[in-house]
């Protein structure tokens, strides 16, 4: 099998989440990363190439000549997708430049700075045939897969509550220098939700099959001085009856990566927490908790197909990025905007929509004082990987 060659834009030296795609892509040999634009400096774009090993005529000094440069490669060595791992005010002209050049597009998330972008994004998604992969990293471990699978199959009965969280502490104090993430003119009008909270409710919506209708919001930005909120609290009410709650905070002292979703039925709960990915705790009042631990025969096939080890041998992060890269590599390789089997799973833009149309409808709630708003109903309906 031929490996899928990769662009970069973003993702220099210094940055964290630039090196945990190149990690990802790598693991399984299936993408090669031939080319990049990894910085706004052109200097320390050269460096990262440089400490890479790539070819450094293939080392571009920004997005826009990498574009021109390997569209104009023939089509058997020239990069067949673009990884965009830049700041958020630059997802949407360097993802539509790439998909209008004939690239398929794999974005960090959040896809956009806010909804009219996404929107957008969402219109050249569609008109360039390319397939489009968002970074929702937490789909691809085998146990929310296989907590996805047992809710489908009916093992909790009718879902009637969820409750999910995402907390962290590094922004408890104020960092100095204010990040890009608290910029509204790069991050977009959103800070924590934009950030983690997407992963929260992208994981809600995927794990139980339920997409959310309506919400009432209370963000707040808790350390003085900050332009965009940095602690949200958001009630959920689901199509079909089900309740949510959704916790996303960037300023709990001691917190870490505290992403955790619990799920109950009329019959059993289920709770999976990402600090111990390998545990899926089952849960019913007429029997003792059940804990499930990824690799083992007693998982269904879409789970077993993620888990690379033996049971007991612990895979995290990076294998679960590393199986976004895997099924987009198979998208890739299908050529078309329609993912093959192997692939459906993937978040694309239908999941990039439904994420900015979440932090937009949040916003105006809290603005409100909390006031239920509904997600818009003309959500980008079709799914391209």
């Amino acid at each position: 099998m031929t490996r899928v060659r990769m662009g970069m834009v973003g993702g220099g030296e210094g940055g964290f989440i630039g090196r945990i795609h190149r990690l990802a892509a790598a693991l399984d040999g299936e993408v090669e990363l031939v080319c990049g634009a990894f910085s706004a400096d052109p200097e320390r774009s050269r460096r990262s190439g440089a400490a890479w090993g790539l070819d450094p005529a293939r080392v571009y000094p920004d997005w826009q000549v990498l574009l021109a440069a390997e569209a104009a490669r023939p089509a058997a060595e020239r990069a067949e997708f673009i990884a965009v791992v830049t700041p958020n005010h630059l997802h949407l002209p360097v993802a539509a430049a790439a998909l209008e050049a004939g690239f398929a597009v794999f974005c960090e998330k959040p896809a956009t700075r806010d909804l009219a972008e996404a929107r957008a994004l969402a219109e050249v998604v569609a008109a360039s045939g390319r397939p489009f992969a968002l970074a929702h990293t937490y789909a691809g471990y085998p146990l929310v897969h296989e907590a996805r699978a047992r809710i489908a199959a009916g093992e909790l009965g009718r879902v009637r509550r969820v409750v999910v969280e995402y907390q962290q502490g590094w922004l408890a104090a104020d960092p100095g220098g204010e990040p890009w993430r608290l910029d509204p003119a790069r991050s977009g009008p959103s800070g924590c939700l934009a950030d983690i909270g997407v992963h929260a409710f992208h994981l809600a919506e995927f794990v139980t099959g339920l997409e959310v209708a309506e919400l009432a919001a209370d963000l707040a930005a808790v350390v003085p001085g900050r332009r965009v909120e940095d602690d949200a609290a958001v009630l959920l009410r689901f199509a079909g009856g089900a309740r949510g709650v959704l916790l996303a905070s960037q300023v709990s002292p001691g917190e870490e990566n505290g992403l955790r979703i619990r799920v109950y039925g009329e019959r059993a709960g289920l709770e999976w927490f990402q600090e111990a990915p390998n545990t899926l705790w089952l849960k019913g009042n007429d029997r003792p908790a059940a804990r499930l631990t990824a690799g083992g025969p007693w998982l269904g096939k879409v789970a077993r197909a993620l888990t690379r080890t033996p049971p007991g041998h612990p895979e995290g992060y990076i294998e679960a990025f590393a199986n976004l890269y895997r099924a987009f590599a198979a998208a890739v390789r299908a050529g078309g905007r329609h993912a093959p089997p192997e692939a459906a799973w993937l978040p694309g833009i239908r999941e990039a929509v439904r994420g900015m149309a979440f932090v937009d409808a949040a916003l105006a709630s809290s603005r409100a004082g909390g006031a239920w708003r509904a997600l818009p109903a003309d959500l980008a309906e079709e799914k391209t990987p």
